[in-house]
C-alpha cells in the first residue's frame, strides 16, 4: 500500500523550474537531499531554511515537495534544505527521526560552503514532518558546537500518540486528507505495532496509571479553552489498563516519540516557534498542548491557526483548480514570519 500511494502521490505533481533558483540534488551519506539557492546576488549570507515534509511516514516526497520549497526558497530568499527521509514500507521507526537529524547536523556544519548566515538557520516542517522539527530541535539542544537554530515552525505537526481521545481527534475522525483510523494505520505499521492494539491505544488501555498520572498536566484536555473544544469532551474514563497493550505500545511514551513530554530543562532551551494549526484536523489539540508547554517555560511562540484549514492542506498551494485558500494563506503566513525573525 505505501508503495503504491507513494507513486500515485508522487504523479500528481509536475515539478516547476525558476530560473532564479539553482537547484541540486545530493546525498548526505545515505540520505539523499535537495537543494534550493536563490541565483540573486546577496550583499550579506543568506538564512537557512531545513525543512522535513509530510505524508505520515507513508506518502511525500522530494518530488512531490518541491514546489513549496522552491517557493519558500525564493521568497524569502534564503538556502533551503529538503530531507528525502527513508519511509515504509521498507524502513520503520526510528529512521525518520534519525535521517532528519543526522542531514540537519551535516548542513549545520557545513552551512558557510552555502552563503547561510549560522545564526540565521530555521527549522521547518508538515505533519510528521512538524513532529519531527519538535525532536530534532530538542535533540540540537545538548549540541554545544554546532550553530543555534534561530527557530522552530511546526505546520500541524503530531507533538504525542498517547492521549488519543483530545476533542480534536473526535471531532475529526472522519475528515479527509487524515482520518483518525489513517492515522492509526500509518502510525502503527511504522511503530511496528500490531493493527489488533489500535482500540487499547485509542482508549488509553495502555498507558499505566501512573504514566497517565505523570503527564496528565501535559497530555489533557484540560490545557485546552472550552471554545476550542466545541461540545467534544475528552474522557475521563481510561482503560481498564491493559498490561499486554502496554508491553506492545510502550515506546510510544519515549520522549523521543513524544516531544509533549520532554523534561521542563530541555523545552526552555528551545528556540522560539510559529506553529500553524487547522480547525478540521485530527491534530489541532497536539499543537495547542505543545504550545502551552513552550510558553510555559518561556519560549516565545507566535501561533497562526486556520479555522477553513484541515491537514494536508498545504501541497495543494499551488495544484488550481485543487488548491484550497488555507493553502495559500498558510505558506504565505510562514514566508511573513521567516522574513520577519
Amino acid at each position: 500500500m505505501a508503495s503504491v500511494a507513494r507513486f500515485v502521490h508522487d504523479r500528481l505533481f509536475t515539478k516547476k523550474k525558476d530560473p532564479k533558483v539553482v537547484v541540486t540534488n545530493l546525498r548526505f551519506g545515505t540520505i539523499p537531499v535537495r537543494l534550493f539557492q536563490p541565483k540573486a546576488i546577496a550583499c550579506r549570507s543568506r538564512g537557512g531554511i531545513i525543512f522535513y515534509h509530510g505524508g505520515a511516514a507513508v506518502m511525500g516526497s522530494l518530488d512531490s515537495y518541491h514546489n513549496m520549497c522552491l517557493f519558500l526558497a525564493l521568497e524569502t530568499d534564503s538556502v533551503l534544505l529538503s530531507v528525502g527521509y527513508r519511509k515504509l514500507p521498507d524502513h520503520h521507526y526510528p529512521v525518520i527521526t534519525n535521517d532528519c537529524l543526522n542531514a540537519s547536523i551535516h548542513f549545520l556544519k557545513i552551512l558557510k560552503t552555502y552563503g547561510v548566515n549560522p545564526s540565521q538557520v530555521v527549522i521547518c516542517g508538515e505533519s510528521a514532518g512538524g513532529g519531527v522539527v519538535a525532536q530534532v530541535t530538542q535533540a540540537l539542544v545538548s549540541q554545544k558546537d554546532l550553530p543555534q537554530i534561530r527557530a522552530q515552525i511546526l505546520i500541524y505537526p503530531t507533538t504525542q500518540a498517547i492521549n488519543l481521545q483530545l476533542p480534536s481527534f473526535q471531532q475529526n475522525q472522519n475528515v479527509p486528507f487524515l482520518t483518525r483510523d489513517f492515522m492509526l494505520m500509518c502510525l502503527c505499521k511504522y511503530m511496528a505495532i500490531d493493527l489488533s492494539w489500535r482500540d487499547a491505544m485509542v482508549k488509553g488501555a495502555c498507558i499505566p496509571p501512573d504514566t497517565w498520572k505523570k503527564y496528565r498536566k501535559w497530555l489533557s484536555s484540560d490545557n485546552i479553552r472550552q471554545s476550542v473544544k466545541n461540545r467534544f469532551q475528552e474522557s475521563q474514563l481510561r482503560g481498564p489498563f491493559n498490561e499486554a497493550a502496554y508491553l506492545e505500545t510502550k515506546h510510544l511514551l519515549d520522549v523521543a516519540n513524544a516531544p509533549l513530554l520532554a523534561d521542563d530543562e530541555i523545552i526552555a532551551q528551545l528556540p522560539e516557534a510559529f506553529l500553524v494549526s487547522c480547525e478540521y484536523d485530527v491534530f489541532r489539540d497536539d499543537v495547542l498542548l505543545y504550545k502551552k508547554r513552550l510558553e510555559d517555560q518561556g519560549v516565545p511562540v507566535s501561533w497562526y491557526h486556520v479555522e477553513d484549514g484541515f491537514h494536508g492542506c498545504l501541497i495543494l498551494f499551488d495544484r488550481k483548480p485543487f488548491s484550497f485558500p488555507c493553502s495559500v494563506k498558510i505558506l504565505n503566513a510562514i514566508v511573513s514570519y521567516i522574513k520577519g525573525i
